[in-house]
């Protein structure tokens, strides 16, 4: 067995640095403590000269300075902590754009944004470790919190609960997403195009069901009742499954497909193209979130292009709601759909 020998204590490292208080940043920009704090939480109600702002600043650099969080909640009487729950579901190129405008637009308004992994937490559950956090905002995406686990988050000191889903829950506020219209205006444009025997992709992936089952609906919508026949098709984005499903295309008898995004799609479409299937000729094929790789494809994929909400318009009702945490819960529908015509329908 190997041993650890002691350190002798002439070889102990020295006694880490006191670490800095904004009475050593006031000393040193030459202000009072409360100069300090006005800069530093960026305090509007005080008027601050701009050279007197770049001093305060300039000592806190110098000094290391970073001011204490938990001193500052307790200031303001909340925190300025929003937690993000990671979603549950893969998040593709749209989803990730929408995130990064909505954290810029948040930090610009002194906000901190906190991601949060809740892997195998749902429902109440889930609230109860967000609560944990004392955040003063959750925005929730997807499906699966409930009115308990608001009312936890809000007992636990959340002003502000929003939810970003298919459906309201009472006592939030709702981002709407209305992924019905997406299946329908897919299909309806592959309807007018001509197709008959429509196929609508449903990912193997686990958590996307929330998005993929109601386009599947809003497809089946689109066609009730012109003859026209709709049908699942299941794929796991993996290039193997999609060889394996471009192979038996032709017995499926389908003449298009809305491949669930354009993702799906471009793995979808490379195999029925390496299989020997012509598109548009003998399949048809559209996506959603009308990214820049479906524009460089050849023929250029079809999409359906959503318009997520503004990353700023949400920052703004977080702001709104954390000033006015007793306001009725409101309510926006917030996804647009419009069908991009190219060249692969």
């Amino acid at each position: 067995m190997v041993q650890i020998p002691n350190t002798p204590d002439s070889a102990s490292p020295s006694a880490p640095r006191s670490v800095p208080t904004s009475a050593d940043v006031a000393r040193l920009a030459g202000v009072s403590r409360a100069t300090v704090s006005y800069v530093l939480n960026n305090t509007s109600a005080v008027r601050i000269s701009e050279p007197t702002r770049r001093r305060v600043h300039e000592a806190a650099r110098e000094l290391g300075y970073v001011p204490h969080a938990a001193a500052r909640s307790l200031r303001a009487g909340h925190s300025r902590m929003v937690l993000m729950p990671a979603p549950s579901f893969p998040a593709g190129p749209l989803y990730s754009r929408f995130l990064t405008e909505l954290q810029w637009a948040l930090g610009r308004l002194d906000y901190t944004v906190v991601q949060y992994g809740t892997v195998g937490l749902r429902g109440d559950e889930a609230a109860r470790a967000w609560a944990e956090m004392r955040p003063v905002a959750v925005l929730v995406p997807g499906s699966g919190l409930g009115p308990r686990g608001v009312e936890l988050l809000r007992r636990s000191g959340a002003r502000a609960v929003v939810t970003l889903g298919p459906d309201a829950v009472e006592g939030a506020h709702a981002l709407l997403m209305d992924h019905e219209a997406v299946g329908h205006s897919a299909a309806r444009h592959l309807h007018d195009r001509g197709r008959r025997r429509i196929g609508v992709l449903l990912p193997a992936e686990e958590g996307l069901e929330v998005f993929s089952l109601p386009r599947l609906a809003g497809a089946r919508r689109a066609v009730h009742g012109t003859g026209a026949t709709v049908t699942e098709v299941p794929l796991a984005y993996e290039e193997r499954d999609a060889a394996r499903l471009a192979a038996r295309w032709r017995s499926l008898g389908l003449d298009a497909v809305f491949a669930y995004n354009d993702e799906y799609a471009m793995l979808l479409m490379r195999a029925l193209q390496d299989e020997g299937l012509a598109v548009p000729g003998d399949v048809a094929v559209i996506g959603a979130d009308d990214l820049m790789l479906g524009r460089l494809l050849r023929p250029r994929l079809s999409t359906v292009h959503l318009e997520l909400p503004s990353g700023h318009d949400l920052a703004a009702l977080v702001d709104r709601v954390v000033h006015d945490p007793d306001a009725a819960p409101e309510r926006h529908e917030v996804l647009g759909a419009a069908v991009v015509h190219r060249e692969s329908s």
